[in-house]
C-alpha cells in the first residue's frame, strides 16, 4: 500500500444468504482510493455499487458474509475489526451520506441534538459543540444556522435536509466520506448545488470521497477517478477523463451511449442495453456481460477476462477484446 493510498479493496467478495441459496453480490473487487481523491462508482441499478459502499463502513445487512478479501483503511482491515473498533472508525475516520435525506435523520430529535451526539468523542463543552455545529450548518448554506439547531427535520425541505446530512457527515472531518447517491431525491437545480458544495468541502477538509451514482454527468463533473461496475464485478477503472473519453469495456460504451445528455436529436425512444442482469445465485461462466454484449465470442462465454490495460497506464478494463496477444 502506497503512502498516498487511503483505501484499498483487495479481492473482495460478498455473499448474501437467501432462501434460494447464496447470492454472490460482489466478486473479486479490487480498487484503491488515494488521499484527497474522489472515486466515482457507477453502473446500472443492481450492479453492486451500494453494496460495495456499505461494506466500506461495515454497514451491510445481517445476512451478508464477507466470503474473501480485505478492505484496508490506512492499512487496517475493516473486515477484521471488532465492534468496538468499528464504532471508533465510523464517524471519526469514515462518514457516510445516505441516499434519502427524508429518512436519514431522526424525525423526533432536533437537528442540534443529532449534531451534538455526533461529537460525543470530541473535547469541549456543550456550548462549544453547539457552536461548531452551527458553524458547519452555516458552511453548507443553512440560513440562520444557530436558530435552526432547535428545528426538527420535517421543518426543512429535501435539499436543506441533504445539506444537514452533509454537515453531520463532515463535522468530525473524516478521512473518507462515502456518498451513496446523495442527489437522487433532489431536483436538477439542487443536484448541481449539492455537487458544488461537496467539491468545495472536500477541498477544504482534504478527505477522500467514494461517490456512488448512476448519473454519469454528475460523476464526470465531480470525480477524479471512476470504477464501472456490472453485476457485482468491476468492468473498468481509470481516471474520469480516460474512461469517459476512451471507454475500453463494451458495457461502459453502452452506458455512455444511453446517457440522455449525449442524445443530439429529439426522440421519444431512449437507447437501452438489451437483455437482463444474470442470476447471481448461479453465476454464469466466463465474462459476466457476455449475454448482453454485441462483441461476445466463444472465449467470452467460457473464460473470465483478466484486467487488461486500456488507453492509459492507470486505465484497465476486464474485456478479452483488450488482450493484445489474442488480437495479434
Amino acid at each position: 500500500m502506497s503512502d498516498e493510498t487511503l483505501l484499498e479493496v483487495r479481492d473482495l467478495s460478498i455473499d448474501f444468504g437467501t432462501p434460494r441459496g447464496r447470492l454472490h453480490a460482489l466478486r473479486n473487487i479490487n480498487l484503491t482510493v488515494a488521499k484527497g481523491r474522489i472515486m466515482g462508482l457507477v453502473g446500472e441499478s443492481g450492479c453492486g455499487k451500494s453494496t460495495l459502499a456499505y461494506s466500506l463502513a461495515a454497514l451491510l445487512a445481517g445476512n451478508a458474509v464477507v466470503a474473501e478479501g480485505a478492505i484496508l483503511l490506512n492499512g487496517e482491515d475493516v473486515t477484521k475489526m471488532s465492534e468496538r473498533q468499528l464504532r471508533d472508525m465510523r464517524g471519526q475516520r469514515v462518514a457516510m451520506i445516505f441516499q434519502d435525506p427524508m429518512t436519514a435523520l431522526n424525525p423526533v430529535t432536533t437537528i442540534g441534538r443529532q449534531m451534538l451526539d455526533i461529537q460525543y468523542r470530541d473535547a469541549g463543552s456543550k456550548a462549544e459543540k453547539r457552536q461548531r455545529a452551527a458553524a458547519m450548518l452555516e458552511r453548507v448554506g443553512i440560513p440562520d444556522a444557530a436558530a435552526q439547531l432547535s428545528a426538527y427535520p420535517h421543518q426543512f425541505s429535501g435539499g436543506m435536509r441533504q445539506r444537514v446530512c452533509i454537515a453531520m457527515a463532515l463535522l468530525t472531518k473524516p478521512d473518507l466520506l462515502i456518498a451513496d447517491e446523495p442527489t437522487t431525491a433532489l431536483d436538477a437545480t439542487l443536484e448541481v448545488q449539492i455537487i458544488e458544495l461537496l467539491r468545495e468541502l472536500q477541498q477544504e477538509i482534504g478527505c477522500a470521497i467514494v461517490f456512488v451514482s448512476h448519473h454519469l454527468g454528475t460523476v464526470a463533473e465531480l470525480c477524479d477517478d471512476v470504477t464501472v461496475m456490472y453485476a457485482g464485478e468491476v468492468a473498468e477503472q481509470g481516471s474520469v477523463r480516460e474512461v469517459f473519453r476512451n471507454p475500453g469495456h463494451p458495457y461502459t460504451q453502452a452506458l455512455l451511449e444511453c446517457d440522455p445528455a449525449r442524445i443530439k436529436v429529439a426522440t421519444r425512444q431512449l437507447p437501452t442495453i438489451s437483455g437482463t442482469l444474470p442470476d447471481l445465485v448461479d453465476v454464469p461462466k466466463g465474462c459476466i456481460f457476455a449475454n448482453r454484449c454485441v462483441h461476445a465470442w466463444d472465449r467470452c462465454r467460457s473464460e473470465n477476462p483478466a484486467r487488461y490495460p486500456a488507453s492509459g497506464p492507470h486505465h484497465f478494463a476486464a474485456c478479452h477484446l483488450l488482450d493484445k496477444e489474442t488480437a495479434a
